[in-house]
């Protein structure tokens, strides 16, 4: 039986009436996506027709998924609230503290004892409020949400950008802060501007070396790494209706990476085989059904310029395998062009590792798909040119591809296999070497691949690919291979031609798993106490912030004008600061060190106006909270890309920025800044963002006026007595207004409680 399986009943015993009075009210059929969203519209919201991209909507999401990394400051957050218990399902999950080094087995066990302070924390509190709790080597947030948690049109946020995920099963998921997840938890509302829809429209069927990592690569590759902000992807077309669950789980987990809000796909059969097979037959017949409202209404797919913003058309047929990157998701080169690609730009040529698995690929379809071609190399008596790993998505995939004998293929051909968790992918690998920033390529089946993205250094060159196809490659150990025309030589320098991978979509056993590692929470868990030392590294309580003094702010200094790209890893790095991403103190050591700084081009090197003297950025800034001055930072294009760590947000605030001024935003760090009452705000005109000098300071000049729809201006004061007069845009309403002048949303929620 699934899990909450009272809650799935609730949601499909409402769901087709609150569809048709969404029908009625917009008066013609419906996207899969609008009938999700219309179907969870909280209890205070007028049901009318929204106005996409423009109207900001009351929501009310089915549950609520956390990982461990983000799921700290969350919790902690959370602890402030008032509440006795979540009001909603949620559930936390031990994925991102675990380091990969040597192997499954010994970097788990290290990483218990490294972090057992956060993950007892973790489960004691989880337990105290209701929450079910996930053990380290569990699994993968998302890979287990999907083997466990997701439903069909059901309506999730989780901390994390790669909540987007559970879309392959047809959801509503979308990637939050830490202050997002608490509104839910708490039963508040939770609010989202009405979405843009763009269709991809998907025909053809997949063959040979293709497969549905490469969907999601080309349409990186169109959309770009900030096309799909503000809007969801729905995925649709008789080639959608040929993937299977997980692999469109693939395609909507990478929509992250174009700066999607989610994506997701209509109930079909893949999606009841799935269900049924991962042991929830009471969902599958809920779906069956329901089946035919949990997808678009007959004639959207079939006229679909009429219902969406954008069309995108891909024939699966004729589309190639690829390779994106390298430094960038949404570089994509077909591998047929990859030879010349890669001489042209001189990449390193040598792929030295090939790495398999994450959240985004790691389905027992991925593992069967690339151990065939793994078993080919041990038949043919191919070696690996490339170190190769491998990194299951949770524990029941990896009981059942040990069962299946995959695991025994893979170390055959030279693989190490890590712990079920994120590891590489967010830069939790020890890897030998990296501290050398030696220039080299790495391939591998996850998300991402900024610079230091894996290992920390800024030299390594990732790119992105399907499981199969990297297996191919680190067997040839090429960058230039292409396993369609190229051929290998085996131990006896014969020419050996790779056969296109095969593997069944579910296993024709069944899935096999002794402990999946979960654990409920308590029935009553008041007697339980949350004790965190004064003294700890790791964890710290929270004080709230400060509120408004309803003044403008005055003489405030730049602290850094970012240059270029900078991401949420450019403002929180991951790696090893993970450990302090419950202690926020601590944490805020790392802010901004990776941003570059527009004035001298190198990173964590800023100029100190209190002296003069550059240094690095968390210093400079502690200087300027000491001393009582406000400041600003300043950012380019898509500021805040990334994950949705609200570190990033939460960091700045905390030592005292009061503003982040930038040409335009990613969508979930724009609103993580406005929970945590900082003043997101726009150039309104972009060229503006050259004005700002080294020395300059800044006097808001109506910020005691701050209404909706109303630009804020701002005087620029330059060091040689000039000045210019700007003005900023900014997204706020009037319930984030309210947040900015209690001091953050959960000051406000906390008030609420109170009353």
């Amino acid at each position: 039986m699934a899990f909450d399986i009272e809650m799935i009943n609730s949601v499909y015993a409402n769901y087709s009436r609150k569809v048709d009075q969404a029908r009625k009210t917009l008066n013609r059929p419906l996207t899969h996506t609008e009938k999700v969203l219309y179907a969870h519209l909280h209890e205070s919201q007028e049901l009318r027709e929204f106005e996409r991209g423009k109207d900001y909507v009351q929501f009310a999401p089915d549950r609520v998924a956390m990982q461990d990394a983000t799921a700290q400051m969350a919790l902690l957050q959370f602890m402030q609230s008032g509440r006795e218990k979540t009001a909603v399902p949620t559930t936390t999950h031990c994925d991102h503290l675990i380091q990969a080094r040597i192997g499954a087995d010994k970097d788990l066990q290290e990483s218990i004892n490294r972090s057992n302070e956060v993950f007892q924390f973790l489960q004691s509190v989880s337990e105290k409020y209701g929450i079910g709790f996930w053990k380290p080597g569990a699994g993968i947030i998302h890979q287990v949400v999907l083997e466990n948690y997701a439903f069909p049109s059901g309506m999730m946020i989780g901390t994390d950008s790669h909540t987007v995920n559970a879309g392959g099963l047809g959801m509503i998921a979308i990637g939050v802060g830490g202050a997002d997840a608490v509104d839910v938890m708490a039963g508040m509302a939770w609010e989202l501007k009405f979405p843009k829809l763009i269709g991809v429209k998907l025909t053809g069927k997949m063959n040979g070396w293709t497969s549905a990592k490469d969907v999601i690569l080309k349409v990186a590759g169109i959309l770009t790494v900030k096309g799909g902000t503000g809007s969801i992807l729905e995925y649709f077309g008789p080639g959608a209706e040929s993937l299977s669950a997980t692999g469109k789980g693939t395609i909507c987990n990478m929509g992250a990476e174009i700066g999607a809000t989610t994506s997701t796909f209509g109930y079909d059969e893949s999606m009841k085989r799935y269900l049924e097979a991962t042991d929830r037959p009471d969902v599958a017949a809920l779906t069956d059904k329901y089946g035919s409202v949990l997808t678009a209404d007959p004639g959207v797919y079939d006229e679909p310029e009429k219902y969406f913003d954008q069309i995108i058309e891909i024939d699966l047929s004729t589309l190639e395998p690829h390779l994106n990157g390298p430094f960038t998701p949404d570089l994509a080169t077909p591998i047929s062009l990859m030879a010349e690609m890669a001489e042209k730009n001189g990449w390193p040529l040598d792929i030295e590792v090939g790495l398999i698995g994450s959240c985004t690929n790691s389905s027992y379809e991925d593992i069967a798909r690339s151990a065939s071609i793994a078993k080919q190399a041990v038949d043919k008596k191919v070696k690996a040119k490339s170190e190769f790993t491998i990194t299951p998505g949770s524990e029941q995939v990896r009981a059942t591809i040990e069962r299946d004998g995959f695991i025994d293929l893979f170390e055959e051909m030279g693989a190490k296999v890590f712990a079920n968790a994120c590891g590489p992918c967010i830069g939790q690998w020890a890897r030998a070497g990296a501290e050398d920033q030696k220039k080299n390529t790495i391939v591998h089946s996850f998300n991402r691949n900024f610079a230091k993205r894996a290992d920390g250094n800024p030299n390594t060159h990732a790119f992105v690919g399907s499981p199969e196809l990297v297996t191919a490659m680190a067997l040839a150990g090429d960058l230039r291979f292409n396993p369609i025309t190229d051929y290998l030589k085996d131990e006896n320098g014969n020419k050996v031609k790779l056969e296109p991978p095969f593997g069944d979509e579910l296993p024709k056993s069944g899935f096999t798993v002794d402990d999946r590692g979960f654990i409920a929470p308590s029935d009553d868990g008041s007697s339980i106490n949350i004790d965190i030392s004064p003294e700890s590294e790791r964890l710290q309580l929270l004080t709230p912030f400060e509120p408004w003094d309803g003044k403008n702010i005055t003489d405030a200094v730049l602290l850094i004008k970012a240059e270029g790209k900078c991401t949420t890893d450019h403002i929180s790095m991951a790696g090893p600061w993970l450990r302090f991403r419950g202690h926020l103190d601590n944490i805020s050591n790392n802010t901004l060190t990776g941003a570059v700084n527009a004035f001298n081009h190198e990173t964590n090197n800023i100029k100190n106006q209190l002296d003069g003297v550059y240094g690095t950025v968390p210093d400079v800034q502690r200087a300027y909270k000491a001393a009582g001055l406000p400041s600003v930072v300043v950012g380019d294009q898509n500021y805040g890309e990334g994950s949705s760590r609200e570190h990033a947000a939460m960091q700045p605030r905390h030592l005292g920025v009061r503003a982040v001024m930038v040409r335009s935003f990613a969508r979930i760090h724009e609103t993580n800044l406005k929970k945590q009452g900082m003043l997101a705000l726009t150039f309104s005109r972009e060229s503006d963002y050259d004005l700002i000098q080294e020395n300059d300071r800044f006097d808001f000049v109506d910020l005691d006026q701050f209404s909706e729809g109303r630009p804020i201006t701002v005087l620029l004061k330059h060091e040689d007595g000039t000045s210019h007069e700007i003005k900023l845009n900014h997204t706020y309403n009037a319930a984030q207004i309210e947040w900015f002048k209690a001091g953050s949303a959960l000051n406000l929620i906390r008030a609420q409680q109170q009353v």
